[in-house]
């Protein structure tokens, strides 16, 4: 019997991509980079399957030119807003992601980002490199506190009330603003409007998925509230915050220092003006980049592709009005 046809959008941990290999026939693109709109429109065409990565736009084109007898579009990400989730509900196809496993590891990335950031680590780093280290300075970059400050979470999903759960060690007081939320008896936190987040914040972290209503969240007008020592970490999509706003709002020390995993375009242009600020750590959207977490996503994205292939419920469905008779 023939092994269903898949489409892999790029190389991932071989936990993943084994268990693929095993139950598909599978075409895996073997670049680095992600496949350009013209290869992943050529490869999708009479698959079964697609194993896609946040890189790879799967709209209602793609769909139709892989055509009718594709199962499953599975998602190696928590977020699938580079899917075309209504397109694909349409079409009877069921989309997967990889909720849970990657909230451990991208809290801890959020909590280093804010200690980076606030402590003026990474200036300090390229000033021993520069060679300008000449002698203990009670003056040399001076940082913001932790302790007893007050985090502002934006979006209390599962990374925010992990996130939450870590600054309980730093004695901090934490506040949140997300109308989805129910509270938590296990963490100690306070739901507040979002004006209220950004006037009383000294760090803000952003958690929420992008949708029209959160694109550009973040912008001029949100900047003007925050207060001047504030430090503001995005490790949830890049659009969520106006670039152009928090270039301004450095520049000009409306706010303390920022740290940005993601950015709007990724990668973020080298002639980017936010590269000559001192002021911000960017990091290559690495937040759930550690060996286990990855290998983990891999892993729960081949389960959701193969379910998908046999016909059964996807354990982890976006999209579970498919099913419905």
């Amino acid at each position: 019997m023939a092994k269903p046809k898949v489409f892999v959008t790029r190389a991932v941990p071989d936990k993943g991509l084994d268990l693929v290999k095993q139950f598909c026939d599978a075409d895996i693109w073997p670049e680095s980079t992600p496949p350009s709109r013209e290869v992943i429109l050529a490869h999708v065409r009479g698959v079964d399957g697609i194993y896609c990565l946040l890189t790879d736009r799967i709209d209602g084109e793609v769909l139709d030119a892989a055509g009718p007898q594709l199962k499953v579009v599975s998602n190696m990400a928590v977020g699938f807003d580079n899917i075309d989730v209504p397109a694909a509900t349409a079409r009877k196809i069921p989309v997967g992601n990889t909720p849970d496993v990657l909230t451990e590891a991208t809290a801890d990335f959020a909590f280093g980002l804010m200690l980076t950031a606030g402590r003026r680590m990474q200036e300090g780093e390229q000033y021993v490199r520069a060679g300008k280290w000449q002698t203990w300075d009670p003056m040399l970059l001076l940082g913001v506190d932790f302790a007893r400050s007050t985090l502002g979470i934006v979006g209390f999903g599962r990374v925010g009330k992990a996130l939450a759960r870590r600054a309980a060690g730093f004695d901090m007081k934490v506040i949140y603003y997300d109308p989805m939320a129910r509270p938590d008896r296990d963490i100690k936190a306070s739901s507040v409007d979002f004006e209220t987040l950004l006037r009383e914040s000294d760090f803000i972290s952003l958690h929420t998925p992008l949708t029209a209503e959160t694109r550009h969240l973040i912008n001029a007008e949100a900047f003007a509230e925050m207060k001047p020592n504030c430090v503001l970490v995005n490790t949830s999509r890049g659009p969520v915050i106006d670039l152009d706003a928090l270039y301004q709002a450095l520049k000009n020390h409306q706010i303390f220092a920022a740290g940005l995993d993601v950015t709007d375009p990724e990668p973020l242009p080298l002639d980017s003006p936010l590269l000559t600020l001192e002021n911000i750590v960017i990091c290559p959207h690495i937040a759930s980049a550690s060996k286990s977490t990855r290998e983990k996503m891999a892993l729960m994205a081949a389960k959701n592709l193969i379910s998908g292939l046999k016909g059964e419920y996807l354990p982890n469905c976006v999209n579970p009005e498919v099913y419905a008779k």
